[in-house]
């Protein structure tokens, strides 16, 4: 089993029917845990690669009725080594 998180963000905040739609993927063989985030508008997936993809998470939470605007990065990039200084 090979796991993987992917993170969306959401625009519209889901109806109690796509919740309620979105609690029921926890049924789909590979999806392993799901957790929405109200204040940040994200949604995490869990699943097992080995029996899903990444689109075909993507296409269950459209299918549940969730208005996903756009994949997000898992963990922030380190930010850039500072520049050296030249005495001169």
């Amino acid at each position: 089993m090979t796991q993987l998180d992917v993170l969306y963000r959401y625009g519209v905040p889901p109806t109690e029917a796509s919740v309620v739609a979105m609690a029921k993927m926890r049924e789909v063989y590979g999806v392993r845990h799901l957790a929405l985030d109200e204040a940040k508008k994200t949604v995490r997936v869990e699943f097992d690669a080995t029996r899903l993809t990444e689109p075909v998470i993507y296409e269950l939470l459209r299918r549940a009725g969730l208005d996903v605007v756009e994949t997000m990065p898992m963990f922030a990039a380190p930010p850039p080594p500072p520049e050296p200084v030249v005495a001169g």
